[in-house]
């Protein structure tokens, strides 16, 4: 299944090969996207935002992102009160990305036949609408745990929508120039709002409870309708939709089995999603078993680990190349730092260690993002994309249940260990897979006091 890989070569111009002929009549709609590899200088590390367009979106999203996990923060510690169970809180999880597994590439070929922009507008609307659902049921007292569930599984299909539209539509903002500076941009603004949302949410719970939370998020959701409103039209770079044809599912996995440099980053995705995306789950155990935190304790954990995941945003944007290999190695680091943090012997241990897990997390995600966005072209990279997000979102919804389960009815201390331990091996299984497809070696010189490790090609015998 498997195809062999190039080595660790920076991606600077994406090959167009597809594995039938419709891929390339699809890969052949743009010309392949550069890659800036020389070193900006830091007056540049946001270059994107200069374009008014993404500014605009920039901000909203912000704004979106912020009330988004304090929604995130309220429901799952609200699903934990009511029902007094981890597992519960990991079904909650599974309701809300299933439809992500189950119908991520559906939503991605709607993002390839129809404007991405009204999308976002349309799913933004209805997502708004069940934020408000959640916090009337709660406000007025009357919720309970199968509302939290019914409403997680509608928003759950909102995202099957919203996400492939919403990662394919940056493109449209700033063009084929900055568009990696915009995915990083993106994840700086995504983990920055993740270092004051769930902040912000474990104030809430203290004070006034869920209710207002899920009202903030509503709030949110119609400000980014109206960001989106006022986007120029004229200054967006649209690319053509792709027309109804049979078969465009499978020309999207096609394609993507086809190149590389989206098959191993989707493989580790996957690894990733299903075993150490969960992390809140995990991190709900710790506050209300391990370390006996509540509420307050539980949010300052998800701010740290989004702490860690800004620097690791912004580092990000500094990143001179993109190599497959590094994708690799930050996937291995972050499941090395959830094990560390699963024998951490006390809270603060613990709270360093997710600091640096937030940092890799990042770094890997980012990545891999990129490393997909480039390598495949804008005729078919929506239905990529939601190939690659089925993987990365639908993951959690096998990964939830089971963490959640692991750690409620064995040890908060296991299921970290393996959120952890599954990604670090199959990050060394793929790095040794790799290695030798590419004859690559590891070459250690304790005299090179700015590369005492190096990758080099191995020469053949003669």
């Amino acid at each position: 299944m498997a195809p062999p890989p190039p080595t660790s070569a920076t991606v600077s111009q994406p090959v167009i090969d597809s594995a039938s002929a419709s891929a390339t009549a699809a890969s052949a709609q743009t010309q392949p996207i550069a890659v800036v590899s020389e070193h900006l200088p830091w007056r540049h590390t946001f270059i994107s935002l200069k374009v008014h367009n993404f500014r605009i979106f920039a901000i909203g999203h912000f704004v979106a992102v912020v009330a988004l996990w304090m929604q995130r923060i309220a429901q799952d510690w609200l699903v934990l009160e009511l029902s007094g169970s981890v597992t519960a809180v990991g079904i909650t999880v599974a309701l809300q990305f299933m439809p992500s597994l189950l119908l991520g590439p559906w939503g991605g070929m709607m993002a390839d036949r129809f404007a991405k922009r009204r999308i976002l507008i349309l799913c933004q609307s209805l997502a708004a609408v069940l934020a408000a659902a959640l916090a009337v049921l709660a406000l007025t007292g009357a919720i309970e745990v199968w509302h939290v569930y019914v409403i997680a599984l509608l928003l759950g299909l909102v995202t099957v929508l919203d996400q492939p539209a919403r990662q394919v539509f940056v493109n449209e903002l700033v063009g084929p120039k900055y568009l990696r500076n915009a995915i990083s941009v993106n994840s700086t603004t995504f983990q920055l709002g993740g270092l004051i949302g769930p902040a912000l949410a474990g104030l809430l719970l203290t004070a006034v409870g869920a209710g207002w939370a899920f009202a903030a998020n509503a709030l949110a959701c119609c400000s980014t309708v109206a960001m989106l409103l006022l986007l120029r039209k004229d200054q967006l770079f649209v690319s053509t939709p792709a027309p109804k044809k049979k078969g465009m599912l499978r020309e999207g996995l096609q394609y993507a089995l086809s190149k590389p440099t989206i098959y191993w980053p989707w493989l580790m995705a996957g690894f990733i999603s299903v075993f150490a995306m969960s992390l809140p789950v995990l991190l709900a155990a710790f506050a209300d078993h391990v370390f006996d935190v509540g509420a307050g304790g539980y949010g300052l954990l998800n701010a740290l680990v989004a702490l860690g995941a800004l620097a690791g945003a912004v580092a990000s944007t500094r990143r001179r190349q993109l190599r497959l290999r590094s994708v690799v190695f930050c996937a291995g680091m972050y499941g090395l730092m959830l094990c560390l943090a699963a024998l951490a012997p006390s809270m603060l241990w613990f709270s360093v260690v997710m600091v640096l897990s937030g940092f890799w997390c990042l770094m890997f995600l980012t990545g891999s993002n990129q490393l997909v966005q480039i390598s495949s072209n804008m005729g078919i990279r929506g239905r990529v994309m939601s190939l690659y997000i089925m993987v990365l979102i639908g993951g959690q919804a096998i990964g939830g249940p089971m963490l959640g389960w692991i750690a409620e009815h064995v040890d908060p201390h296991v299921a970290l260990m393996v959120s952890g331990g599954v990604p670090a091996l199959a990050a060394v299984t793929v790095a040794v897979v790799l290695a030798r497809k590419g004859a690559l070696a590891l070459r250690v010189d304790l005299k090179d006091r700015r590369h005492p490790l190096r990758i080099v090609r191995r020469v053949a015998a003669a």
